[in-house]
């Protein structure tokens, strides 16, 4: 029997599997740090990242577009910290969400990406049971 149960999103833009250098600076300590990204949206990236740097921490993000000679400049904030403990995580890194950046970096990040694929999850994904009742 096929499964019914309805899987949750709670992202509201696709992520992509993209690798591209980008710099970090800390605006607390004005510190810089050069990382990898590991996923890319319009609304934020996911970097490897072995610095202590904790949630809600404010950055500067600088990254050049994936096969472009195009510079992306974002002010964003730490959301997520990954210690890199879970069975499927990639190592350390860091969610970082875009706070300041211009609504044209947003649509010509959303064109550049269409078309990559996103991230294979690393872990099971969570039901959605009011989706799975309301399509019954």
């Amino acid at each position: 029997m096929a499964s019914i149960i309805v899987p949750k999103n709670e992202r509201r833009v696709v992520r992509r599997s993209v690798r591209v250098e980008c710099q970090i600076v800390c605006e607390l300590g004005l510190r810089t740090i050069d990382h990898t990204t590991l996923d890319l949206s319009p609304d934020g990236m996911l970097v490897a990242c072995g610095d202590d740097i904790g949630i809600g921490e404010k950055v500067l993000v600088s990254f050049r577009a994936p096969q472009t000679p195009l510079w992306f400049h974002a002010e964003g904030r730490v959301m997520r910290v990954v210690a890199g403990r879970r069975p499927g995580d990639r190592g350390r890194a860091l969610g970082l969400r875009f706070e300041k950046a211009e609504s044209s970096m947003r649509s010509a990040l959303a064109e550049l990406l269409r078309g990559v694929p996103p991230p294979v999850p690393s872990r099971k994904i969570r039901p959605d049971y009011l989706a799975t009742v309301m399509s019954i």
